[in-house]
């Protein structure tokens, strides 16, 4: 294949536009009530370098830098592969060397990809763990942190803290009551007290 590309949904708020991700830019976070406690707990140092990151990356392995478009309510990023070199002695060393430059590239680039991904799901954990030094029920926390999607949420935030023993179960032996909210453990509490400023 020639190039990478990475669907997201949603579309760039404004006053963002395609051109304007090219230089340095503000960040403009969807959902304000996550992206302060990222930053808050010093998980990201500055906001709105990720792309800037990723074509640096891209010039410094001499990749072409990556393509953005909106399309259909999605985001998308393409990232090539280096342009092949047709000449009249092609050797297995060079393709091999344009397949080691191609992997390198991408691999930093997959890396500033899975930090961003990181960074937001521990932005929502900060978030989650913030607001249930109380204990709140699973759609007071959804409401929270204006998230719709029960599965999603159960999936990647509740259930992982539960198991990382940052939360607990106000009725741990009935999971599924009606009754059911969540608090921050002990752990929790000295997770929470270990990133704060």
């Amino acid at each position: 294949s020639d190039r990478l590309e990475v669907w997201n949904p949603g579309q760039l708020p404004p006053p963002l536009t395609l051109k304007a991700l090219r230089a340095p830019h503000p960040s403009i976070p969807h959902n304000p009530l996550i992206a302060e406690p990222l930053f808050l707990t010093r998980y990201i140092e500055k906001a709105g370098t990720g792309i800037l990151d990723m074509i640096k990356l891209c010039k410094a392995a001499g990749v072409p830098t990556p393509q953005f478009r909106q399309d259909g309510g999605q985001f998308i990023q393409i990232l090539r592969r280096p342009p092949a070199t047709v000449t009249a002695q092609v050797t297995t060393e060079d393709t091999e060397q344009d397949k080691q430059l191609w992997d390198f590239a991408l691999r930093d680039i997959a890396r500033v990809f899975q930090m961003a991904t990181a960074q937001v799901t521990a932005q929502v954990a900060a978030q989650v763990a913030l607001f249930c030094r109380e204990p709140k029920s699973a759609r007071e926390i959804m409401e929270h942190l204006q998230l719709k999607h029960w599965k999603t949420f159960q999936e990647n935030y509740l259930i992982p803290l539960i198991q990382d023993e940052l939360l607990e179960r106000t009725i741990p032996d009935k999971p599924t009551s009606r009754l059911q909210k969540y608090r921050l453990t002990e752990k929790g509490r000295a997770w929470l007290a270990g990133r704060k400023p």
